[in-house]
C-alpha cells in the first residue's frame, strides 16, 4: 500500500511538473519579487491582464481568464509570466507569503477585480451615447457606425490620465491616415476648467466635457485612465487600464 501511494505522489508531481514545462519556468523569482512591494511593483508593470493570455492555476493546471482573474481578485496570488515564445503569454498564480507585505495583495485584490469587471464589459454594446465635444461636434452611437473607437476616460487631477497624453498624442499622430479610426475622450471636467487645462497640457483626441455622471453610471468606472477599443459594429472590443495595453490592443484591431 505505502509503495504504491508514493508511486501516486511521484505521478502527481510528474504530471504538475509535465504542465509547467510545457509552458516553459517562471521568467522571474515569485519568492523574490514578494520581497519589498516596489520589487513586486515593478515586475508588475508588465504584466497586462486585458491581453489575451494562457491561464494557470497555481498547481499548473490551465484555467479560463475569467477564473483566473476572479482568483487574483478574491484570493491570495500573484501572477507571474512563464518563459515562452515572444508572442505568446503564459501566466501562472504563484501563493503570496505570510510575510510578503500585505499592501501587495490588497494591490492585486484591486487589479485583479478591475481586470474581472473589464473582461466581463467585453463582447458588449457601449451604452448609448450622444456627447457633444469641446468644438461642439456631436457624436452618437449611429454616427460613429462603421468606425473603430478608441475612448479615454480621464479627469483633469489623475496624474497617470495626464501622464500618459505624450504617448496617447503619438498614437494618434501613427494613426491618422486611418479614417476608419477615431479617437476621443471622456473628461469628468466641465467645459470652462478643460480649455484652460488643455491650453497647457494638449490632448489630440477629441474631448467631451461633464461626464462624470455617464463614467460612474453608465460605465461603472472606479479606476482611471481607462480606455475603451470600439469594434465597426459599436461592440466593445476591448477594456484597458494604461497606455501600453492600448497600444498593444489598438494594433490588434486595427488588422482585423
Amino acid at each position: 500500500m505505502q509503495k504504491f501511494i508514493s508511486l501516486i505522489a511521484l505521478l502527481f508531481i510528474f504530471t504538475i511538473s509535465t504542465a509547467q514545462n510545457k509552458f516553459g519556468n517562471p521568467e522571474v523569482d515569485p519568492l523574490q519579487i514578494q520581497k519589498t512591494y516596489d520589487q513586486w511593483s515593478v515586475y508588475n508593470k508588465g504584466i497586462m491582464l486585458s491581453r489575451d493570455f494562457t491561464a494557470l492555476d497555481s498547481s499548473s493546471k490551465e484555467i479560463s481568464k475569467e477564473a483566473f482573474l476572479d482568483q487574483l481578485a478574491n484570493g491570495n496570488f500573484i501572477p507571474v509570466r512563464l518563459k515562452s515564445e515572444a508572442n505568446m503569454y503564459v501566466y501562472k498564480l504563484f501563493k503570496i507569503q505570510a510575510k510578503t507585505d500585505t499592501s501587495i495583495k490588497a494591490t492585486i485584490n484591486q487589479i485583479g477585480f478591475d481586470a474581472y469587471k473589464n473582461d466581463k464589459m467585453e463582447g458588449m454594446a457601449f451604452p448609448k451615447f450622444s456627447f457633444k465635444d469641446l468644438d461642439g461636434n456631436l457624436v452618437t452611437n449611429e454616427s460613429m457606425k462603421g468606425k473603430i473607437i478608441v475612448i479615454k476616460c480621464w479627469y483633469i487631477h489623475c496624474t497617470p490620465c495626464i501622464r500618459e497624453f505624450p504617448q496617447v498624442n503619438k498614437l494618434v499622430e501613427e494613426y491618422k491616415d486611418r479614417k476608419d479610426i477615431v479617437f476621443m475622450s471622456l473628461a469628468e471636467d466641465s467645459a470652462e476648467q478643460l480649455k484652460t487645462f488643455l491650453a497647457r497640457k494638449p490632448l489630440s483626441y477629441s474631448v467631451i466635457p461633464d461626464m462624470k455622471v455617464y463614467m460612474n453610471e453608465s460605465l461603472q468606472l472606479n479606476s482611471f485612465p481607462t480606455h475603451f477599443i470600439l469594434n465597426k459594429e459599436g461592440m466593445i472590443s476591448k477594456v484597458l487600464p494604461n497606455f501600453e495595453s492600448l497600444e498593444v490592443a489598438l494594433a490588434k484591431e486595427s488588422k482585423l
